[in-house]
């Protein structure tokens, strides 16, 4: 193992990503399962998202589901990958981080980005519109203020007021500025734009400013990794999250994950063929040796603190049998501590 690798982290991000033949309960509950896995593996953490109306996604409580993998593991950190800071009031996000660390402390995260509702519909139902994520920088220091006692309503968030949950930024947009005014760690993907991932990284380092919650920069990468015994097998898995995103950017809906082979035999429009070409481009996907070079190298470019790796696919065994041989790579159960 190269000393760059053995000197990061590698920590998970489970969207709880639906399957083609299998229901949303199902895919939560794998989400839990693979946190286990994740723990004896050595990851040092284990996060979940918040999405809303997608029928491919059954990951939209996320602090509710963070409760759940904190409640079937014992040690490996916990969080949120992220909430969603604009559909939530700061003092209620606030109250639910501030239970989680009561009730596990010492193991909760707290990762916030700025995105609203995926379509016109979700957002109405939420009650926002595309124009309140330009809020956030204002929603994320009402956020850290209840945690810090400093609201001038007089109200005091309970049991938050005196915790301390590590926040993180998740860097989507301007989210780099932010995070660097505000003196946070800062999750920026993804793999496949990594001049842009490269520039926004160099941005919040440049304008980092020391804060209580941090003081010096952090930097978490995120993105795709699969590892398998071939480069096709390690291709197949990326096959299925591929096509739902194909599908996304024509039909206008994120469906569950089909099957590899599923996928492989449909026919695709020119449009279609583009988007499904583009998913599958640009991930970190390999033997346990291609991988490991690949890493290497990312972190030499990006010098990065930590890697999230997001991989999502429909075959959980081949799911699980990557994330084994990534903790092989890796060391995780080093470097995790």
């Amino acid at each position: 193992m190269s000393s760059v690798i053995a000197q990061t982290r590698f920590s998970i991000l489970d969207r709880s990503r639906i399957r083609e033949g299998h229901t949303a309960a199902e895919a939560l509950r794998d989400t839990v399962r693979l946190a286990r896995e994740a723990e004896r593996l050595g990851f040092h953490r284990f996060w979940v998202s918040e999405h809303h109306g997608v029928p491919g996604v059954a990951g939209s409580a996320p602090t509710v589901l963070a409760a759940a993998v904190a409640g079937a593991t014992r040690t490996i950190r916990v969080g949120t990958g992220g909430v969603m800071l604009p559909n939530h009031r700061p003092l209620v996000v606030a109250e639910q981080f501030g239970v989680l660390e009561s009730l596990f402390p010492g193991r909760i995260d707290m990762g916030l980005g700025r995105s609203v509702g995926f379509t016109d519909g979700v957002r109405k139902a939420l009650g926002r519109d595309k124009g309140d994520a330009e809020d956030f920088a204002a929603q994320l220091r009402e956020l850290l203020g209840w945690f810090r006692g400093t609201s001038p309503t007089g109200v005091h968030a309970r049991p938050a007021e005196g915790l301390t949950v590590p926040p993180f930024v998740l860097a989507m947009g301007e989210g780099a500025d932010i995070a660097a005014r505000a003196g946070l760690p800062m999750v920026i993907g993804d793999l496949r734009g990594r001049e842009k991932m490269r520039r926004g990284i160099d941005h919040y380092r440049a304008r980092f400013r020391p804060s209580p919650w941090a003081s010096e920069p952090y930097v978490v990468v995120s993105g795709t990794v699969a590892v398998a015994a071939t480069p096709d097998a390690a291709r197949r898995l990326l096959v299925p999250e591929a096509w739902s995103m194909a599908y996304s950017r024509t039909h206008g809906t994120f469906p569950p994950l089909p099957p590899a082979e599923e996928v492989e035999r449909r026919t695709m429009t020119a449009k279609e063929r583009g988007f499904y070409e583009a998913g599958l481009a640009g991930h970190i996907a390999g033997t346990e040796e291609q991988v490991a070079d690949e890493l290497e190298t990312l972190l030499k470019e990006t010098g990065a603190d930590e890697v999230l790796v997001t991989t999502s696919t429909h075959d959980r065994e081949a799911l699980l049998d990557s994330y084994r041989r990534l903790a092989g790579i890796t060391g995780s159960a080093g470097a995790g501590q």
